[in-house]
C-alpha cells in the first residue's frame, strides 16, 4: 500500500474492528467512537456502513453466527455416521468453541439474536441432522425448546452474569447469609456455584463440564423419546 494511503473503509472492516474491541474490552466498550478510533477515522465515517449502534450490535451477532457456520462447514465428514446424538453434539460443541472465543457473545445473542439468515442456516442443519437420525418433526420441535441457547453453545444462567451480586462474591454471600435459615438449600447451591466461579467459561457458572452434562442429559432424554 502506498505511503499515506488508507485501506478503504467497508462494512466488513467496521464489523471486524468492532469484534476486536468487544473481544479485548467487552461488549460495553463497543461504541461508534471506540470503533472509529480503532480504525483511525472519524465516527461519522462509520454511518455510511452501519446506520447506528443498534445495527453495529446486530452486525456483531451476525459475525459470530457466521463464524459458527464456517466452523461447522469445516467439520470432517464422518465415514459411518454414528448415533445422531454424536453428530448433533459435535455441531453444538463446535459452536461453543466459537462462543468461547467471544465471551461477550451470549449476552448479546440473548438480547439481539433474531432469526436472521445465519441463525436460520445453523438451526436448519441442526434439525436436518436430528431428522436424519430418526427424530420426528415433532420431537425436533420439542428438542429446540429443550436445548434453548445450548444449541448455540452456551447455557442460560440462573444468576445474570455481570450483576452486582454475581460480580462481588463477598457481598453476594453476605446477602445470602441473611436468608440461610429460611432458604438453606438455595444457599447451599449458591455457595457451591461461587466456590468454582474461577472455572467459569461463558457465564457465571457455565463451565465446560456443566455445559456438557446438561447437553448430554437433554440428548439422552430425546433419544429415549425417539426410541419409544
Amino acid at each position: 500500500m502506498e505511503a499515506g494511503k488508507r485501506e478503504r473503509l467497508t462494512r466488513d472492516r467496521v464489523l471486524s474492528t468492532a469484534l476486536e474491541v468487544a473481544d479485548a474490552d467487552g461488549i460495553a466498550a463497543v461504541t461508534m467512537r471506540a470503533v472509529a478510533d480503532q480504525l483511525g477515522v472519524e465516527a461519522m465515517a462509520l454511518y455510511r456502513h452501519v446506520a447506528d449502534k443498534d445495527e453495529l450490535l446486530d452486525g456483531l451477532v451476525d459475525s459470530v453466527v457466521a463464524e459458527i457456520n464456517d466452523a461447522c462447514r469445516l467439520l470432517p465428514m464422518l465415514q459411518h455416521p454414528p448415533d445422531w446424538r454424536v453428530v448433533v453434539r459435535r455441531r453444538i460443541l463446535t459452536a461453543r468453541t466459537v462462543i468461547l472465543r467471544h465471551r461477550w457473545a451470549p449476552q448479546l445473542i440473548s438480547v439481539r439474536g433474531t432469526l436472521g439468515p445465519g441463525l436460520l442456516e445453523y438451526f436448519d442443519h441442526l434439525c436436518a441432522e436430528m431428522i436424519a437420525g430418526g427424530c420426528s418433526i415433532d420431537l425436533v420441535h420439542r428438542a429446540m425448546h429443550a436445548l434453548g441457547s445450548r444449541a448455540l453453545g452456551f447455557s442460560p444462567e440462573l444468576f445474570v452474569p455481570g450483576s452486582a451480586a454475581a460480580d462481588n462474591a463477598d457481598i453476594a454471600m453476605d446477602e445470602m447469609a441473611n436468608f440461610a435459615e429460611k432458604y438453606p438449600h438455595i444457599i447451599a447451591l449458591a455457595s457451591e456455584m461461587m466456590a468454582h466461579d474461577d472455572a467459569s467459561t461463558v457465564g457465571w457458572c457455565d463451565d465446560q463440564t456443566e455445559f456438557e452434562f446438561g447437553l448430554d442429559l437433554i440428548l439422552d432424554g430425546l433419544e429415549a423419546r425417539r426410541a419409544l
